[in-house]
């Protein structure tokens, strides 16, 4: 599921193969460009975009990702390269899940008990074949034979 309001850059939609673009859970372009993706205003950042998301259109779409969270697994993707300081990070955190470092970048007093199993992560999909290339290559993808060099090391 991509959680970005603006289409990731490079990637063709008929490529990335996802179930869902959940925009309505993407933070507001204001708070997008206030932001800026500095780690310095996360915390900020988090608690103003947890206020949009109690906002009624917003919170309604929360409520389609929680379900679907809470039928299966569910793979958050972002093309935001920090996915730590990230509205997949807050969404994760909301969602019950830690993401493998969101912990270490909630300040202590923020620290809650988040439970849940690691969340899915992926910021990377190929433009080529619409896979998660943490997950490896579609078959026939000449970008595969790359990444899985890559991955080994």
């Amino acid at each position: 599921m991509l959680v970005d309001r603006i289409w990731p850059r490079g990637l063709r939609k008929e490529a990335a193969h996802l179930d869902e673009w959940a925009r309505d859970v993407a933070p507001s372009g204001e708070l997008r460009t206030w932001y800026g993706h500095d780690p310095v205003r996360f915390g900020e950042f988090r608690r103003r975009y947890i206020a949009e998301l109690a906002q009624p259109g917003a919170s309604a779409a929360l409520g389609r990702l929680r379900a679907r969270a809470a039928a299966g697994p569910v793979t958050l993707l972002t093309a935001t390269k920090d996915v730590s300081h990230s509205q997949a990070a807050v969404l994760a955190e909301l969602l019950g899940t830690d993401p493998g470092g969101l912990r270490s970048a909630m300040a202590p007093d923020e620290e809650s008990d988040l439970g849940g199993d690691a969340a899915c992560w992926a910021h990377l999909v190929c433009p080529e074949c619409g896979a998660v290339t943490s997950e490896g290559h579609r078959s026939g993808c000449s970008s595969g034979a790359a990444s899985a060099t890559d991955r080994s090391v």
